[in-house]
């Protein structure tokens, strides 16, 4: 005990001398290198967590694009209430859907289930960061058709077609098009939801001059040029039902959404992520409806 006692006492004189040391330092310290100094800290106060959760992640088995994280609980109540605003709904309600999602353990274990086959996978977690609006807007609106460009794996594509089951379930069914140019896109989908889930593989461009279907809720999620996500919405605009919901995955880097909704005479909103426990500063959605409801 007493060997312990030593050692920590020995310790805290050390820090006590250092600390010292850096005030008497201190006292003389150029007027420039103080300020630098003092700016370093406040950088540091803020960028220091994600540097830590960003060394962490450098030695993990995980995703290294789309990346998936919960949000933090003040930005999914900042989601909820944005969504409420847009549908003309409650918070309530709305975060209804939000927690409904999180407590869907059937498709966190497929999706997990799934990446247990790929070694690259072993540390990730699931988590639907911005496409928990996604879910809430789809809920909430009950479109017959929705429209995602960019199905990449296809954990999207199953958040949203489990929005649709919900839907259906209360008898308001839907349809899910996805578009993609890899032939294996939406791997993840599993089978009981592919009975109104269609991949369609190809340019979007091309898919959506083709596409017949009018169009509920319209989702880019493909080619991230500026340029080629304001192709897809002039491409589809005369393809929108008059209660239509634009969401741009891309509008945190763009403003195409934002300039398309102001061509258009649509109102146009932006949701920023606040990621949890992730190094990535997040994304967020673009939101265009046809109006909002007073």
């Amino acid at each position: 005990m007493q060997v312990r006692r030593t050692k920590r006492t020995l310790k805290a004189y050390a820090k006590n001398a250092l600390l010292r040391g850096l005030s008497a330092a201190r006292k003389f310290e150029p007027a420039e290198s103080k300020r630098r100094r003092l700016r370093k800290e406040l950088v540091s106060r803020y960028l220091g967590p994600n540097r830590k959760l960003a060394d962490s992640w450098i030695g993990q088995q995980t995703e290294t694009e789309n990346f998936y994280y919960e949000l933090t609980p003040k930005n999914r109540s900042d989601l909820a209430s944005l969504v409420g605003v847009v549908v003309g709904l409650p918070f309530e309600h709305v975060d209804a859907y939000l927690s409904e999602l999180r407590s869907d353990e059937e498709l966190e274990d497929l999706i997990l289930s799934s990446w247990a086959l790929d070694s690259t996978r072993a540390d990730a977690t699931v988590g639907f960061g911005r496409r928990e609006g996604w879910y809430a807007f789809i809920r909430a609106m009950k479109p017959k058709v929705v429209v995602e460009t960019g199905v990449h794996d296809g954990v999207g594509a199953c958040v949203i077609l489990a929005a649709l089951r919900e839907n259906a379930s209360e008898g308001f069914p839907g349809q899910y098009f996805g578009t993609d140019i890899r032939p294996n896109a939406g791997w993840l989908i599993p089978t009981h939801f592919k009975s109104n889930a269609s991949v369609l593989i190809g340019d979007s461009l091309d898919t959506l001059s083709a596409f017949d279907h009018q169009i509920d809720i319209f989702i880019n999620d493909s080619d991230h040029s500026a340029e080629y996500e304001a192709r897809e919405y002039e491409m589809i605009r005369s393809k929108l039902t008059p209660n239509s919901l634009i969401l741009g995955d891309n509008s945190h880097n763009t403003e195409s959404l934002r300039q398309f909704s102001r061509k258009n005479s649509r109102p146009y909103l932006f949701f920023r992520e606040e990621p949890m426990k992730h190094w990535y500063p997040g994304g967020g959605i673009g939101i265009s409806p046809a109006s909002i409801p007073h």
